[in-house]
């Protein structure tokens, strides 16, 4: 079994969906392999494929690749995916999957200046987006160990954004949700495409010409989610 690391957080018909969405999403990954699969939710809301079959193991590492995954024990020095859970003066939470989030303190970020609101609002980053981090021996419970901090690939990916055409950022929404709401609000030529961050969690990478704050004003209303701006 997979636990993957992005979170199935929607209730009711958008809980349903977004299931829908996520078994249409594992089959185009593993479905030409020989295996069948099996969704579950845990209670923490982290989705769990069970795969059985003569290439199970292939599809398992498919799975990992492609969602990151949730795993019993962290250890010290490696690199794992969690999901932002919340913010505070000190820094960023994240969920992965141990019941207590992994702080990453604002000195650990290592997206330049500004209080960790700031950085959320420079970054466009919504609630739940699923973050890599390396996990600190400090949270392990080793004196004088080092704090957990964001990834420097993940640094790397947020840094790239800020140079682009701009991006507006969106939870609580599958991609093709996201895509039929624009569509539906005269704005298909405004965007390139919309890119999946997590199950629930997308990015419209704006064209060249595209006002990325203009374009929430217009699509907000439509959309019952948090959205942020990435401004270049």
């Amino acid at each position: 079994m997979v636990v993957l690391a992005t979170k199935l957080y929607v209730e009711g018909d958008a809980r349903e969906r977004a299931l829908d969405s996520l078994r249409s999403l594992v089959d185009n990954e593993i479905g030409e392999l020989e295996v069948e699969f099996e969704l579950g939710v845990r209670h923490d809301d982290f989705p769990s494929v069970t795969v059985e079959g003569a290439d199970a193991t292939v599809a398992r590492n498919v799975l990992r690749e492609e969602f990151g995954e949730i795993v019993p024990d962290l250890e010290p020095g490696e690199t794992y995916v969690g999901t932002l859970e919340s913010w505070d003066d000190d820094g960023f939470v994240l969920d992965a999957g141990q019941g207590e989030g992994v702080r990453i303190p604002t000195d650990e970020l290592g997206l330049g200046p500004g209080s960790p609101e700031q950085l959320r609002e420079r970054y466009g980053l919504v609630q739940h987006l699923p973050l890599r981090f390396v996990y600190g021996a400090g949270d392990a419970g080793e004196d004088g160990g080092e704090p957990s901090r964001l990834a420097d690939e993940e640094r790397d990916r947020l840094y790239d954004w800020t140079r682009g055409d701009g991006r507006l950022n969106v939870n609580s929404a599958t991609r093709a949700e996201v895509r039929a709401t624009l569509n539906r609000a005269g704005h298909a030529q405004d965007y390139v495409t919309v890119e999946r961050l997590g199950l629930l969690e997308q990015s419209v990478i704006c064209t060249e010409d595209t006002d990325p704050p203009g374009l929430l004003a217009s699509v907000g209303e439509y959309l019952p989610a948090e959205l942020r701006c990435v401004v270049p």
